[in-house]
């Protein structure tokens, strides 16, 4: 599976504890995100179009309304770092 630059930050960001928060209109579309690590930091290159990507490809999940997360299949496919050992709880 092809991921951009941006969206390997973003699952590597994920893969240690971080997590997307998301607000919403007063419909159900999604019209801004934040990536946050698990310091509290937020990801600079992170954006609406990266986050719908992630989305599509079944990268990232939200379970019972929690902050998007990484799923199974995003762990999967993010590439080897020795510091990349995280675990998927809402």
């Amino acid at each position: 599976m092809n991921i951009s630059r941006n969206e390997q930050r973003a699952l590597h960001v994920l893969a240690l504890g971080g997590c997307i928060l998301h607000e919403r209109d007063n419909g159900p579309k999604i019209t801004s995100v934040t990536c946050i690590t698990r310091e509290g930091m937020i990801l600079a290159d992170f954006d609406l179009s990266v986050f719908t990507r992630l989305r599509r490809k079944r990268l990232i999940a939200s379970r019972w309304g929690c902050p998007y997360r990484i799923s199974k299949r995003g762990l999967a496919s993010v590439r080897a770092q020795l510091d990349n050992q995280g675990s998927v709880t809402c």
